[in-house]
């Protein structure tokens, strides 16, 4: 039976849209496909991990009124072809998404910067900045042809201050900032593009920076509902904002 997508404070229903969300084999990524997919919109998601088990979840729980079914497909991010791929795969199957979450990201393991290995400082670079800007080479373009869009980077506490161990995230993130804030300044009227930082939650990533005092934060089904509260009622006003959940 499909769940009217309502927001869980005021009550309103909106209206179904398509979103596509990056990284959603675990953590934030997941727990934000699974929260959409249960509001009854459509999900769109992507991952370098086969998704089979999540899509079987997702479709025999929460499948549209129109019948459509949630697609999930193998992409890596910090791969241009691979996303030009997948921006191909996404419109011939359903179209150009109402909303991107550009979720999917990676963290180094606590060092000085100095003795961060070049093949991991690649790595964080390579996804976390790289992997969003293919995102919008290939997606921006659709939406502007279909005059609205909503884009979503996810950024971090760490992209607005900075920490020791952790120089790569954060020189990442803060670039996430700094070119979510730019490319706000080049999509035409109709579409946002924003930067948000999910707060502190309890995900592999904390785990691999916090250690065994992640498990004090909340946990991604949590802050789930909260995030696709806000992300469900971005508009156009909110294009170039650094939000936070």
């Amino acid at each position: 039976m499909t769940l009217k997508a309502v927001l869980n404070g005021g009550g309103a229903t909106l209206g179904q849209k398509t979103v596509l969300i990056t990284g959603v084999s675990r953590g934030l990524g997941k727990a934000l496909a699974i929260e959409l997919a249960k509001r009854g919109h459509f999900v769109i998601g992507c991952s370098r991990s086969p998704l089979a088990s999540l899509q079987s979840q997702l479709s025999s729980s929460s499948s549209s009124s129109s019948g459509q079914e949630h697609l999930f497909l193998t992409a890596d991010v910090s791969s241009n072809s691979s996303v030009q791929e997948l921006a191909r795969a996404v419109m011939e199957k359903k179209g150009v998404p109402d909303i991107i979450v550009n979720n999917a990201g990676t963290i180094n393991k606590n060092n000085r910067l100095w003795e961060v290995p070049e093949e991991e400082f690649n790595t964080v670079i390579d996804t976390n900045i790289k992997g969003i800007a293919n995102m919008l080479r290939h997606f921006i373009p659709l939406m502007i042809e279909k005059k609205q869009g909503v884009i979503v980077n996810m950024s971090s506490g760490w992209g607005r201050s900075a920490a020791a161990q952790v120089a790569p995230y954060c020189a990442s993130k803060w670039a996430v900032e700094g070119l979510t804030k730019s490319v706000a300044k080049e999509v035409p009227s109709g579409m946002a593009i924003v930067a948000l930082n999910p707060g502190v939650i309890n995900t592999d990533m904390l785990a691999s920076c916090f250690g065994s005092s992640s498990s004090l934060y909340q946990a991604p089904d949590s802050w789930a509902p909260k995030a696709a509260d806000m992300i469900l009622n971005l508009t156009m006003a909110d294009n170039g904002s650094s939000l936070s959940v």
